[in-house]
């Protein structure tokens, strides 16, 4: 089993070009159902499991606590992997044709407001210790709405000062310009050119925002000072980097941007899911329900 989940893998990696994190995630949950199927079942082989037993394990790793979206993404996983083995050839049928995706409550995202952005960012300490490079990260975040991942991933080949803009590349290794505003980009210019110098190791890349050992801040690392930071500006909300592209997507819609801007501003293949902001801006909706209705 493990030698199709690596066959597999390469196939996520090469022929479809989807992300590190992708795969490695992916990695995981077939790896954990293969292990499963060893244990309980006394199965190695994927073309002995079947539909029953797919449904046998997710029902376990429901009961277990496993969240809605966390059991689709193992779904997921379990039907492109037999897809992909049946398409070789591997086993003589897919057995995941009737399996179904969970059904999955779309919350509301949280959001914080304007004040509490400019709040937050103006508390940031620039003369402290990675002050620099803390303000401009945070600054990109809401600025351009970006992934954690992808601002963990930029370059300085892919950030133009002049022209404003930052080239992130996203989901399904799919590349977009951003738009980078004023304060973004001159805390940006005041971090390269005051900070990032001495952060600079013999080994070190083109990674935008580094660490001490002048390796890239992981992912967990941006986490963590963000949380810092929104701590000691005294916000009571649970703030982390996500919540910032919320921001940012709610804040330009209630500005009046173009929904289907922002969609591509987000990197977002489908509008619907863009379209979940609408849901959050209420303010406008009633504004907009005032000024066009005629018995408003």
């Amino acid at each position: 089993m493990e030698d199709s989940i690596d066959a597999f893998i390469r196939f996520l990696a090469v022929e479809r070009g989807l992300s590190e994190n992708y795969q490695l995630s992916t990695h995981r949950s077939l790896s954990e159902f293969a292990q499963w199927c060893s244990v309980k079942k006394n199965i190695t082989h994927p073309r002995s499991m079947t539909l029953p037993m797919m449904s046998e394990y997710l029902a376990e790793r429901k009961r277990a606590g496993l969240s809605a979206s966390s059991i689709k993404l193992v779904v997921v996983a379990l039907k492109i992997f037999f897809r992909f083995l049946a398409a070789k050839g591997l086993i003589h049928r897919d057995p995941t044709e009737a399996l179904a995706l969970p059904r999955i409550e779309r919350y509301l995202p949280e959001t914080l407001n304007e004040l509490q952005v400019e709040q937050f960012l103006e508390k940031i300490d620039t003369k402290a210790v990675h002050g620099l490079r803390d303000r401009a990260m945070i600054e990109l975040l809401y600025a351009s709405g970006l992934r954690i991942s992808e601002l963990a991933n930029a370059r300085l080949e892919n950030f133009n000062c002049e022209e404003r803009v930052v080239r992130v590349t996203g989901k399904g290794n799919k590349t977009r310009l951003v738009p980078v505003g004023r304060k973004a980009c001159e805390a940006l210019a005041a971090y390269l050119s005051a900070e990032r110098p001495k952060l600079v190791k013999p080994r070190t890349s083109s990674e935008i925002f580094l660490s001490e050992r002048g390796t890239k801040l992981t992912t967990a690392r941006i986490w963590q000072i963000v949380k810092k930071h929104a701590q000691r500006a005294g916000l009571e909300k649970n703030v982390y980097p996500h919540l910032l592209r919320h921001s940012f997507a709610t804040h330009l819609l209630s500005n009046g941007a173009d929904l289907r801007i922002i969609q591509e501003m987000l990197g977002h293949a489908d509008i619907s899911t863009t379209q979940v902001y609408t849901h959050v801006d209420q303010q406008r909706l009633k504004a907009v329900h005032r000024q066009f209705h005629p018995r408003a």
